[in-house]
């Protein structure tokens, strides 16, 4: 028996005028039965939260791994809710993976075996590794004491693997979401990697500035500040070129992954800078607009990554948003890789 073939349209051009100035490449060929190329996700919320407590509790651990190298007392605050946030974040997210798996033997069994070219090895590798060193650092914290040597020394040998293993905690997920075949996670992967990055130390900033005083609240504000700023910027380019690829951005898929790809970006981008430069223009109410950017980074950050996710899954049941992807590459540097 022979099968169908379904013709999918190319679609008018006023629905891409927007893209005038951009090569884009639609697809505009046959598909099987209309049916999708590739299986989307069964990432729910499980694991979008997981990669939003990942990123936070890495960035936590390399702000407070720099506080403490930098051997100022003033830092003391800092440091300590960064080591206590970093492993409550560790133990968080291991907690959602082992939910999602069903069962504690498949985390187990990932543990056993090490492969350089698995995204996901590498992955259990480093949340294993930073969970560990986190937990040494709070150990140290949570014992330390001007007479206790030993904490010290423990704190001192812990902080830079803490630090580097919160650096991968910050943007593996991306690469791991990249290495998939979901056209929308596929089509920018350094970028979706640098926007989780940018993400988390936004939100790790703006919780910790939640808890300081006013010096090391603003120097985290402004830490914020900037990898908000980033983050939108990054944002911008992984959207532009998600449509030089012939691909849906999130913002015209249906109404309701385009609201929340809306809210996400201006909860967690133009709601908080739009504060932090108020706050510089007006300090008598800096204090009160902090504790709002704060709220709209955490906020934003989370649902960035739902967005994220549902969109992507949007894009996997599409054949034409693969098939795009893929006629793309055929003609271009790779999408971005």
């Amino acid at each position: 028996m022979g099968a169908e073939i379904v013709q999918i349209r190319r679609p008018p051009a006023a629905a891409v005028s927007h893209e005038s100035a951009v090569a884009v490449r639609r697809y505009d060929g046959p598909s099987y039965y209309g049916q999708p190329t590739v299986k989307a996700s069964s990432y729910g919320a499980l694991v979008w939260g997981y990669t939003y407590i990942a990123g936070l509790s890495g960035a936590a651990q390399i702000i407070a791994s720099i506080a403490d190298l930098s051997g100022r007392s003033a830092h003391a605050r800092m440091t300590r809710n960064g080591r206590y946030l970093a492993l409550a974040g560790a133990a968080a997210g291991a907690a959602l993976l082992v939910a999602d798996l069903h069962t504690p033997k498949r985390w187990y069994n990932m543990l056993r075996i090490f492969r350089p070219t698995s995204p996901m090895s590498i992955g259990t590798a480093i949340l294993s590794g930073f969970a560990g060193f986190s937990g040494l650092a709070a150990l140290a914290q949570f014992f330390g004491q001007p007479g206790r040597r030993w904490t010290r020394r423990l704190a001192r040998v812990t902080a830079v693997p803490a630090a580097l293993t919160g650096a991968g905690m910050t943007f593996y997920t991306g690469a791991l979401l990249a290495a998939t075949s979901t056209p929308l996670w596929a089509a920018s992967p350094r970028l979706l990697s640098a926007r989780f990055a940018s993400s988390a130390m936004a939100t790790a900033a703006a919780a910790l500035s939640l808890a300081e005083n006013e010096g090391n609240g603003g120097a985290l504000d402004r830490l914020a500040a900037l990898s908000t700023a980033a983050g939108s910027v990054l944002s911008a380019s992984a959207h532009a070129n998600e449509s030089s690829q012939g691909l849906t951005r999130a913002s015209d898929m249906d109404a309701a992954t385009a609201s929340e790809d809306a809210l996400a970006r201006h909860l967690g981008h133009t709601l908080p800078l739009a504060c932090y430069c108020l706050g510089a223009l007006l300090p008598a109410r800096r204090h009160t607009l902090s504790r709002i950017a704060a709220l709209g980074v955490l906020a934003g950050g989370l649902l960035m990554r739902a967005a994220i996710f549902r969109a992507g899954n949007q894009s996997a049941r599409a054949p034409r948003e693969y098939l795009s992807l893929t006629q793309a590459r055929a003609g271009t540097d790779g999408g971005g890789r």
